[in-house]
């Protein structure tokens, strides 16, 4: 039997009034580079109380044996089985106001059916903007400004943001066809992504995530908390200019993404902040050394 949109989800009976609410999301699945979308969706569930008021059917939306989840054993029997949730959770920032917040893993089926039921709930609690976040993977230098590619279902929502592509054609995702659906059935969306320095898209990279946050509040009016996200980017940050200083190798590689940005910020007639793979040494070749540290950064090892 085929369910219905409206049966993917259930809603509790005690929901407030969210009209004019904002509704964020990030799911895992697709492409999130630096961990942009999980480190912001992790700071705003540690920071603002949040409980879950609407659960979406995950038996009928994810491929278990792709993606399995964890189970514990313990001796002679199971103890535990982390079942995976798709969920949208009650938040309000810090002044009070209420906003949504949808995650959870990537649906592996029914995407057409999962964006129309999200659409019903946008209806359903008078949602003014959904917004979807994550980390994009560019080749620019960590010692400068970070950027953002925003896209959104009308211009005025995002014409403060300069585009940096005119066409392209990437693997299709659910957060991108949500927006798409939603603009066409006349709903405002936007799309963050935050520009992560190539050699470092498999490390946590909370700067990025920081970038979002910004791009958030802007848009919406959030009154948003930030400050783990900015202690840990501090700390993530002397820890990458300690790496460079140790390596000859990729100071120079750094240097040369310097002097890429710095041209391009500013020369008019460029389009866009892609490394040229001819000029600017690739993500693998920036060398084993830098691969090591991060990944002892990230498994809490220390020299």
């Amino acid at each position: 039997m085929v369910l219905e949109p409206e049966n993917l989800y259930e809603v509790d009976s005690d929901v407030p009034d969210l009209t004019g609410a904002v509704l964020l999301h990030h799911v895992d699945g697709f492409m999130d580079a630096g961990s942009a979308g999980a480190s912001l969706v992790e700071e705003l569930l540690n920071a603002h109380e949040n409980r879950v008021i609407a659960r979406f059917d995950v038996d009928s939306l994810l491929d278990y044996r792709a993606r399995r989840p964890s189970m514990t054993f313990v001796q002679d029997h199971w103890e535990d089985y982390q079942a995976p949730e798709l969920v949208v959770r009650l938040l309000h920032d810090q002044v009070g106001t209420p906003f949504l917040l949808m995650t959870g893993p990537e649906p592996d089926f029914r995407w057409e059916a999962f964006a129309e039921a999200v659409r019903q709930l946008v209806d359903r609690w008078g949602v003014r903007l959904t917004i979807g976040v994550h980390g994009i993977p560019m080749g620019v230098p960590h010692t400068r400004p970070l950027g953002l590619t925003a896209h959104a279902t009308r211009p005025e929502l995002v014409k403060d943001y300069q585009p940096l592509f005119s066409r392209v054609q990437v693997p299709g995702n659910v957060a991108g066809l949500l927006e798409l659906r939603l603009g066409e059935s006349g709903h405002d969306a936007i799309g963050f992504a935050a520009h992560v320095p190539h050699y470092l898209v498999q490390s946590t990279y909370p700067a990025a995530a920081l970038v979002l946050l910004d791009a958030v509040s802007k848009a919406t009016g959030l009154v948003l908390s930030g400050g783990s996200l900015a202690e840990s980017s501090r700390r993530a940050d002397a820890e990458i200019a300690r790496q460079v200083a140790e390596s000859d190798q990729i100071a120079e590689v750094v240097k040369a993404l310097e002097q890429q940005y710095d041209t391009f910020t500013s020369a008019k007639d460029e389009d866009n902040l892609l490394l040229d793979p001819n000029d600017i040494p690739s993500a693998d070749e920036l060398g084993a050394e830098l691969e090591r540290f991060l990944a002892e950064q990230q498994n809490g090892k220390t020299e």
